[in-house]
């Protein structure tokens, strides 16, 4: 049974309407269907152009070897960790030489061992997969080229290739590299670095990489699942298609075309004549330099005179350069001198009786920046609306974050606006403190 309307219950008889109103109540229904159906062919439209967008044959300009970017290598000895008075320090001096290697935009860093074969045989090596393949050397060497290796590795694709090791336990504690080939997920930059996945295509002779966006994209290559490669994608390309199709280019040709830091390679050496003899570029290093305190003074070098393809800076450890001579056989100098085309102080007049390698590294670098001359300067990379700036991480992010306080009530006595005139700039800037 239906409840009965009490005393005083009103009724509402529903307002007849005119034909007119009906007239229009029809016009407006139609123009919705219209706009909506207009919308979906739009969308649809869009979809097939960004479609078409991913499908667009990529092209890769091959590149004489004269024109080639010109490299700047540094070599450094993992010796240095075994100076550092706990594992925590072992790891942020190794993150110290990561960031300034990529500051300076070095392509190549190589870990040499100065304690020589001798000291390799009685103590316990380490394996490590790089470039070479699979290199075995000291622990302290290892150590330092994973951690080098691990900083280098966008973020997306670190779980792919560093497994719970204890070399990286303390990785937590560095500063990011930040470096300008750590991209985003929206980011829209045409290149990228990537992980070949095992996901099986139609094609036998093709391949699904990983390159941080929501869905892999294709490649013309068949490669083995897990291994790294850069890609280049068609520009202006939707991130979130599943469509993109990409080519496999060589590590340097983003640098090569828009003149980005795409990162640096780390190489063992077992001894100093192995930084030499193992280098990977074509004919060598052409322009070597070693540093010492007994070096000449850089400030005595012609700005522009250190002309170079491939050029490879040298660094001691906490004896300097030459223990790294006495104790490779294959080196049959008197003095580490003659083994370089320049050797330098780049530390002039130092305050401290020892400069750190690390902060060797830093100065050295930063006092030779005027003095090179490389033969093929890589273009101006200007594309920076298409990489992470600044502004989204740091500071800058977290006081975007910050939730800003509620405003205090204006007080409307005139003795408490006047004391809050007297408020001094320190008790101003004490919440930054």
């Amino acid at each position: 049974m239906k409840p009965s309307a009490g005393k005083g219950a009103r009724t509402t008889i529903p307002k007849k309407l005119t034909e007119r109103e009906k007239i229009q109540r029809k016009e407006l229904k139609r123009k919705k269907k219209q706009d909506q159906l207009l919308k979906r062919v739009q969308r649809e439209f869009e979809q097939v152009e960004r479609d078409k967008a991913a499908r667009v044959e990529i092209q890769v300009k091959p590149v004489a070897e004269k024109d080639q970017v010109s490299t700047l290598s540094i070599a450094v000895p993992g010796s240095i960790l075994d100076n550092a008075q706990s594992q925590e320090l072992r790891t942020y001096l190794a993150g110290q030489i990561a960031r300034a290697a990529c500051i300076f935009q070095v392509d190549e860093v190589v870990v040499f061992d100065d304690c020589g074969t001798g000291n390799q045989a009685t103590e316990k090596l380490g394996t490590i997969d790089t470039s070479e393949g699979s290199t075995s050397a000291r622990r302290c060497c290892v150590q330092l080229a994973r951690i080098l290796q691990y900083l280098e590795c966008p973020q997306y694709l670190r779980k792919f290739f560093f497994p719970i090791h204890n070399d990286l336990k303390f990785c937590g504690l560095l500063s990011p590299l930040d470096s300008q080939h750590h991209l985003r997920q929206a980011s829209e930059f045409q290149f990228r670095e990537g992980i070949v996945t095992d996901k099986p295509t139609k094609n036998e002779q093709s391949s699904f990489v990983n390159v941080g966006l929501l869905n892999d994209v294709l490649v013309d290559t068949h490669l083995g699942s897990g291994v790294r490669v850069t890609v280049k994608m068609p520009p202006g390309v939707d991130l979130k298609s599943k469509r993109i199709r990409a080519k496999v280019v060589p590590p340097a040709q983003p640098r090569q075309e828009t003149g980005i830091y795409w990162g640096y390679s780390v190489r063992i050496a077992n001894s100093l004549s192995q930084v030499f003899t193992k280098s990977p570029y074509k004919g060598g290093y052409d322009l070597t330099i070693g540093t010492s305190d007994t070096g000449t003074n850089v400030q005595e070098v012609q700005p522009r005179s250190l002309k170079f393809k491939h050029a490879l800076v040298v660094f001691g450890g906490v004896l300097g350069l030459e223990p790294a001579l006495d104790n490779d056989n294959k080196l049959n100098v008197d003095n580490v001198e003659q083994l370089f085309d320049e050797y330098l102080n780049t530390v002039p007049r130092q305050g401290s009786r020892t400069v750190r390698t690390e902060e060797a590294i830093l100065i050295s670098l930063a006092a030779l920046g005027e003095k090179f001359d490389p033969s093929t300067k890589p273009n101006e990379f200007t594309s920076f609306e298409a990489i992470p700036q600044s502004q989204d991480t740091g500071i800058q992010q977290y006081a975007f974050n910050e939730k800003k306080p509620k405003q205090a009530p204006k007080i409307v006595e005139s003795s408490a606006a006047e004391s809050s005139k007297m408020v001094s700039s320190d008790d101003k800037m004490s919440k930054f403190d």
